[in-house]
């Protein structure tokens, strides 16, 4: 079961207002809804000839959006902070069968759906995507485009490292079809990045950013992290002046979240030389308003956007989307993910692949789709799902949309939940009424805090993941 809501545009323009004393108030820690359910409620009991079911019942939904998502796990070097699934390597051939692997995945997905099916979006994720050569991305393509078909005005995005790729791969990538890229920089000064183990130059950043522009790139992001070692206001006030005179069009601000305890490389980083909670939350608000002069419009959570950029657009005539790629403009519908711990989306059905490289090349060598978890979505959690997903997006929900949607008195329906925001309307964080909820500007930080409300897992039992602060 899938739904569209109606056309709805915002109820006002966003508008960032930080409110320290409502945030210590509301801020705790929480899913960041790149999905719903979110990813760690996803069952190991879960039994895979449900996700081969949706995967032949997308055979007769052609017509609806598909992406799909490539993840590529190995990195040349491991930065201290990162939370992904990666493997560190220097032998660029450990690449050669892991593309197999994704050949044969890709195999299987597609004699289920059926060949020819239309893809409006994709995205390599990783560790490093562009730690596979140039042959081995132009194999993949190849094989993409054998059994799938690219929409000409579709999103294909891939994520680089500055230090791995020069302006004339950016041509090469382009020349592939790539038309959206994404450059980790994280911070530019030399004793964060030698603290978390990425050095990179301001210099080389810039010159992959103006290579991006006059190759077409349609859009570039750039990743920004706040709270590593030694960061001051000084020192990553200088980083986000660096980034804007770069000019992405894109900005994701996102908080390191320190869990040494789940992330091995994070043992590395100094305890001592992390920043107090008090500085975290003003380098946030500091380089939220260094953004906002520079014109840029806060999407939501952590993610800002150019006026003229298509996320920003979409926001502002009410189609904005997420998916677990973060903010996307269209509705990316279904979602087919192959590789190592990657989560695909189909139908009511959510599965995520193997976590290992080992578990999962031995699911595909017995002809298996790699799937190690899942869940199947009932209906109550498909008008769960959309009412955060316009909270997320949009920043509101209407109760005439939901109940449009799904047949249902909204309000009724909703009836505790809305008993338990009340604390939140009377501090202002939303406004509540008889019509839906409207995150107010002093709130919209905690716009993850109003979702949570409507998220039945979190009620129900004990979250299994260690979530990331709100605020």
């Amino acid at each position: 079961m899938t739904t569209t809501l109606p056309f709805r545009p915002p109820l006002a323009t966003p508008v960032l207002d930080i409110d320290q004393a409502l945030i210590s108030r509301f801020a705790g820690r929480g899913p960041r809804y790149t999905s719903y359910p979110s990813a760690d409620r996803l069952q190991a009991n879960f039994d895979p000839a449900r996700f081969t079911q949706a995967l032949l019942e997308r055979a007769g939904r052609r017509d609806a959006a598909l992406g799909m998502y490539i993840h590529v796990p190995f990195c040349r070097t491991l930065c201290y902070y990162c939370g992904c699934n990666k493997i560190g390597t220097r032998h660029p051939e450990r690449a050669l069968p892991y593309v197999d692997a994704l050949i044969a995945e890709m195999d299987r997905v597609t004699s289920l759906v059926g060949p020819g099916q239309r893809l409006s979006h994709l995205h390599f994720g990783g560790g490093t995507p562009t730690f596979l050569e140039d042959a081995e991305l132009a194999r993949l393509f190849a094989a993409i485009d054998r059994r799938f078909e690219r929409a000409p005005d579709g999103e294909y995005s891939i994520e680089i490292d500055p230090r791995t790729v020069t302006p004339a791969r950016l041509w090469t990538l382009r020349a592939l079809g790539l038309n959206r890229v994404s450059l980790g920089i994280q911070d530019f000064d030399p004793q964060v990045q030698a603290a978390v183990n990425r050095v990179q130059s301001p210099e080389e950043t810039r010159a992959l950013i103006r290579t991006a522009r006059e190759a077409g790139y349609h859009s570039i992001n750039a990743d920004l992290i706040y709270g590593l070692p030694l960061q001051t206001l000084a020192s990553f006030a200088r980083t986000v002046e660096l980034t804007i005179d770069a000019g992405p069009d894109r900005i994701a601000l996102y908080q390191y979240a320190h869990l040494p305890e789940v992330f091995k490389p994070q043992r590395r980083i100094l305890e001592a030389q992390l920043p107090s909670g008090d500085l975290r939350a003003r380098l946030f608000e500091q380089a939220a308003r260094q953004f906002g002069d520079a014109g840029y419009v806060h999407l939501g959570l952590d993610h800002f956007a150019r006026p003229d950029d298509e996320l920003a657009i979409a926001q502002s005539e009410g189609r904005l989307h997420r998916n677990f790629q973060g903010y996307c403009s269209h509705d990316s519908g279904d979602l087919i993910a192959l590789g190592v711990s990657s989560i695909s989306s189909v139908g009511g059905v959510m599965a995520q692949n193997e976590k290992t490289l080992d578990a999962y090349y031995a699911r595909l060598a017995r002809g298996e789709l790699p799937v190690a978890r899942g869940i199947a979505l009932s209906r109550d959690d498909f008008i769960r799902r959309d009412v955060i997903q316009s909270l997320m997006c949009q920043f509101s929900v209407a109760w005439a949309d939901i109940g449009a949607a799904h047949g249902i008195q909204a309000g009724d329906y909703f009836a505790a939940e809305i008993a338990d925001l009340a604390p939140m309307h009377e501090a202002g964080v939303i406004r509540l009424d008889a019509a839906g909820i409207e995150v107010l500007p002093r709130g919209r930080l905690l716009v993850r805090a109003v979702a949570m409300a409507f998220d039945r897992f979190l009620k129900q039992e004990p979250a299994t993941a260690t979530y990331s602060r709100i605020a």
